[in-house]
């Protein structure tokens, strides 16, 4: 971040009202703002963990978690996530177990692109009569624990409580990394590799499943293999957070940027570029799409448009796929591993110095490529 000293910043006199031209990313960077100048004000106060004079916070608002100073051998991170009903799933869609295991996964995928290690959750989850009536809640905690006994993930609080009609649902994840070893969003430096885990464009395809009425079998559970379309569908409703990658890549100082795939590849990348103030050119050849779209590609023929259906867009725009993007010193990329627990990493481009700008080269043709991942507020026609 910028020291820009106690200088009035241009924004400081625009209220925080709402906007049908503004995203949400528009709103955490005016949130950002007022709160370095709140901790500018207060950097004369030594007792206070917001003052720049004191090491208590090491990184604030505009990452994928906050990093607090906890000792001399470990700092540790903290990350939030919402869950909205209508918005972030659909009850008819999802099982309470499934929707348990998401809710989790999330705020480890923040932490994992950190570079650190989970440890604790917080969990708060508001319910309509209906639903606390039913066995909604037991089901939905039985998705939780099981992914948290999988990473060793406590539950230490959280709250209940009543909703009109919508289930809300508040993630609260704390991590570990070692002292210095978290991964921000802002070292990518000009030259360095740009890699991407896993496979790409699969969630995306299996919400456009999902929106043309596909929907998983009961039994779905207890079959030991699932054909493409129940797997496009559950890369949508139980994301898998790379964990291991994560921490891999925090613990040997690997990464010198991350983030969470979590807006789409197009959208997530601008916004490393952008705070690391750097540009990038990837190669369309190199992205890996999920392969189930084209196995699912005649089921899927019908439920939406053929050119959102590309495997290629899919990738670059669909969000949710949790797989982490980091950039590499080119000096370190051999140190990379091909795959850990089974899932690879891919280089896909390079850090430019052309600031902001995002190339793709798509064969003989390269062209600008804009963000168009998933914003909450983007308007609609």
């Amino acid at each position: 971040m910028r020291d820009e000293g106690r200088k009035r910043h241009p924004d400081s006199a625009r209220p925080l009202s709402s906007s049908n031209r503004r995203s949400e990313f528009d709103l955490i960077e005016q949130v950002r703002r007022r709160a370095f100048r709140r901790k500018e004000n207060e950097s004369d106060n030594s007792h206070s963990a917001l003052s720049t004079q004191h090491s208590a916070l090491l990184k604030g608002i505009g990452d994928d978690a906050a990093v607090m100073h906890a000792s001399a051998a470990h700092d540790i991170l903290i990350t939030a996530d919402l869950l909205v009903e209508d918005i972030d799933f659909r009850r008819g869609w999802v099982s309470p177990r499934l929707l348990g295991h998401k809710a989790l996964s999330v705020s480890l995928s923040d932490v994992a692109a950190m570079g650190a290690r989970p440890r604790w959750a917080l969990l708060s989850i508001g319910v309509p009569r209906d639903v606390w009536q039913s066995r909604f809640l037991d089901e939905f905690y039985e998705g939780f624990f099981a992914l948290a006994d999988e990473y060793e993930v406590t539950l230490i609080g959280g709250d209940v409580s009543r909703t009109p009609e919508k289930i809300v649902v508040d993630s609260i994840v704390l991590g570990e990394a070692r002292r210095k070893r978290a991964v921000f969003r802002s070292g990518a430096q000009i030259g360095d590799r740009i890699y991407v885990t896993g496979a790409l464009g699969g969630a995306a395809a299996g919400l456009r499943l999902l929106e043309g009425g596909a929907r998983l079998s009961k039994n779905f559970a207890r079959k030991s293999r699932h054909n493409a379309t129940e797997r496009l569908m559950l890369r949508q409703l139980r994301p898998d957070a790379r964990v291991a990658w994560g921490r891999l890549l925090g613990e040997k100082k690997l990464a010198t940027a991350m983030i969470d795939l979590s807006d789409g590849l197009s959208s997530d990348l601008a916004h490393l570029c952008c705070v690391s103030r750097v540009g990038a050119t990837i190669e369309a050849a190199r992205i890996p799409p999920d392969p189930s779209i084209e196995r699912a590609g005649a089921k899927m023929s019908g439920v939406a448009p053929s050119d959102s259906l590309n495997p290629l867009a899919l990738s670059l725009h669909g969000g949710e796929d949790y797989e982490l993007l980091f950039a590499v010193n080119p000096r370190k990329a051999a140190r990379v591993p091909p795959e850990v627990d089974g899932v690879p990493a891919t280089y896909i481009g390079e850090v430019t110095n052309d600031a902001g700008r995002i190339r793709l080269v798509e064969g003989e043709r390269t062209r600008t490529l804009k963000p168009s991942g998933f914003s909450h507020f983007k308007r609609t026609r």
